[in-house]
């Protein structure tokens, strides 16, 4: 029964984050909320997954490049995708809380240019 119990005590903490107290529930955070920040933290792993699908879209690329003439049209609508895609990022950064000139400066636009492009409609 110990032993049962330390190994979900374990599978609890990996699935939390937080080491798991004596009766077996995940223990709370020490940090006061009023001293973090109200953004979510950035994701340190972003620069590795935009690398990563980088690497696929070059190796599709490729693919195609070599005879797969098929596949070409389903290219093709990978950018009507990516539009979708950055326009929803663009949304959730803005409800979060950033500055369209905060997006503008990493889109390397014009704070208007970023609003032209991807201002909703209200």
């Amino acid at each position: 029964m110990n032993a049962t119990r330390t190994r979900q005590a374990r599978r609890d903490e990996h699935v939390t984050g937080h080491p798991a107290t004596r009766d077996g529930a995940a223990s709370r955070s020490a940090v006061k909320p009023g001293l973090t920040p109200n953004r979510a933290r950035r994701s340190v792993e972003n620069d590795e997954y935009a690398s990563f699908i980088r690497r696929v879209l070059r190796a599709y690329a490729l693919r195609v490049a070599t005879g797969d003439v098929d596949a070409l049209a389903d290219m093709t609508s990978l950018a009507t995708e990516m539009d979708h895609v950055i326009s929803q990022a663009v949304t959730g950064l803005r409800a979060a809380g950033y500055s369209w000139a905060e997006i503008a400066a990493r889109l390397g636009v014009t704070r208007q240019a970023a609003q032209q492009r991807w201002r909703r409609p209200q």
